[in-house]
C-alpha cells in the first residue's frame, strides 16, 4: 500500500470522526426549539454539547488540513467549485458558534429564543449542505483537463444531491436524538425517546431511496456491483437494527448502530470513489485521483510521521473528554449556557 493511498484511508476516517460525533451535534442544535418548552429545558438541551461541539468540529479542520497538505489538486478544486456552498456553511457555523456563546448574556426569554433559532439554522444548514456536498463529489461535477470547475452553484441543486442533502440531514438529527435520550433525564429523556423512534423511519426510507438513486445517477453500480461487499450491508443492517433498540430502550446499543451506519456509509462512499478524489462529469479521464492530485512522497512521508505521533494524542484527550462529561443532565442541573 503506497502513501497516496495511506492518506486517502486517512482522510476517510477523519471524515468518519467528523460526521458521527459533529453529526449528532448538529442533531441536538436541529432538536433544540422543538424539544425545549422553555428556557430551562433547552439549556438543560445545548449543555449535553456543551463540552463538545467545538472538539468536535476539530475533525473537520483536520480533515480539511490533510487534504490541502496531501492532496492540494482536490483541495483547489473542491473548494474554488463549492465555493459559495461552502462559504454559506462556514457563515452558519459561524451563526452557531456565536449562538451558543451569546445566548445567556442576557434574561429576556425573546433574547434566548433568537439566539436558539440561529443555533437550529447553524445546525440545519451544514448538515444539509455537507449530504449536498458528498452526493456532488460521487456523482460527478464538471471538470476539465486542468482540474478546474467548469459549473456554476446550481449546479449543485442536482435531485440527487439535494437527496443526499435530506437523508444526510435526517440520520444526523435521528442520532441528535438518540443521544439526547442518552444525556437527559425526567420529561425530556422521555419526550427525546419518543422523537427519536417518530425519526426512525423517515429516516430509514430516505437512506434506501438514497441507496437506489445513487445505482442510477451514479457509476457506484459499476464500482460496487449488484453485491456492494461486507460494510454497505453492514451499514443498511445497523439502521434497520436501531428501530428495534428504541423500541426496547437501549439507547445506547441504538447510539452505536446510528454511528456504525454514519461510518459505513462514508466508507462505502469512498469505496465507489477509489482510486478517484473527484468525478469528473465532463470526462471521466479528466476525474483526480489520489495520484495527479497529490503532494510529493516527501510531503506524505513527512505527513505520516507528524500523524503517528500526534493523532492517538488527540483521540485520547477526546475520548477522556466524553467520559469525564458521561453523566446525565436535567433541568435541575447547573446551567451553564
Amino acid at each position: 500500500m503506497d502513501l497516496n493511498t495511506i492518506w486517502f484511508i486517512l482522510i476517510a476516517v477523519l471524515f468518519i470522526g467528523f460526521f458521527v460525533l459533529e453529526g449528532f451535534d448538529y442533531g441536538v442544535g436541529i432538536l433544540l426549539p422543538f424539544l425545549g418548552k422553555n428556557d430551562i429545558e433547552r439549556r438543560a438541551i445545548i449543555n449535553t454539547i456543551g463540552p463538545h461541539w467545538d472538539g468536535n468540529e476539530v475533525w473537520m479542520i483536520t480533515a480539511g488540513g490533510a487534504m490541502f497538505a496531501a492532496f492540494p489538486n482536490w483541495y483547489a478544486t473542491l473548494f474554488s467549485g463549492f465555493y459559495l456552498a461552502l462559504v454559506i456553511m462556514l457563515l452558519a457555523l459561524i451563526l452557531r458558534g456565536v449562538a451558543f456563546e451569546y445566548r445567556s448574556k442576557r434574561e429576556s426569554p425573546v433574547w434566548r429564543n433568537r439566539w436558539d433559532w440561529m443555533i437550529f439554522i447553524g445546525s440545519f444548514v451544514p448538515a444539509l449542505l455537507w449530504g449536498v456536498a458528498i452526493s456532488n463529489i460521487i456523482r460527478g461535477v464538471p471538470i476539465d483537463d486542468k482540474m478546474n470547475y467548469t459549473g456554476t452553484f446550481f449546479t449543485l441543486l442536482n435531485p440527487y444531491s439535494l437527496l443526499g442533502g435530506i437523508t444526510a440531514l435526517a440520520i444526523f438529527t435521528l442520532h441528535g436524538a438518540i443521544f439526547l435520550s442518552l444525556k437527559l433525564a425526567d420529561e425530556l429523556l422521555e419526550r427525546a425517546r419518543k422523537t427519536a423512534r417518530q425519526l426512525w423511519l423517515p429516516t430509514v426510507i430516505l437512506l434506501f431511496a438514497y441507496i437506489i438513486f445513487g445505482y442510477f445517477d451514479t457509476d457506484m453500480f459499476t464500482k460496487l456491483g449488484v453485491n456492494p461487499g461486507v460494510i454497505p450491508i453492514l451499514g443498511g443492517i445497523s439502521i434497520l437494527t436501531v428501530g428495534w433498540l428504541l423500541k426496547i430502550k437501549r439507547e445506547g446499543w441504538a447510539f452505536l448502530m446510528t454511528a456504525l451506519t454514519i461510518a459505513f456509509s462514508t466508507i462505502t462512499i469512498f469505496m465507489g470513489l477509489y482510486p478517484r478524489v473527484m468525478v469528473s462529469s465532463t470526462n471521466p479521464d479528466w476525474s483526480l485521483t489520489i495520484y495527479n492530485a497529490s503532494s510529493s512522497p516527501y510531503t506524505l512521508k513527512t505527513m505520516t510521521i507528524i500523524a503517528i505521533i500526534f493523532v492517538p494524542i488527540v483521540l485520547a484527550y477526546q475520548a477522556w473528554s466524553y467520559w469525564v462529561f458521561r453523566k446525565r443532565i436535567s433541568t435541575k442541573s447547573r446551567m451553564e449556557y
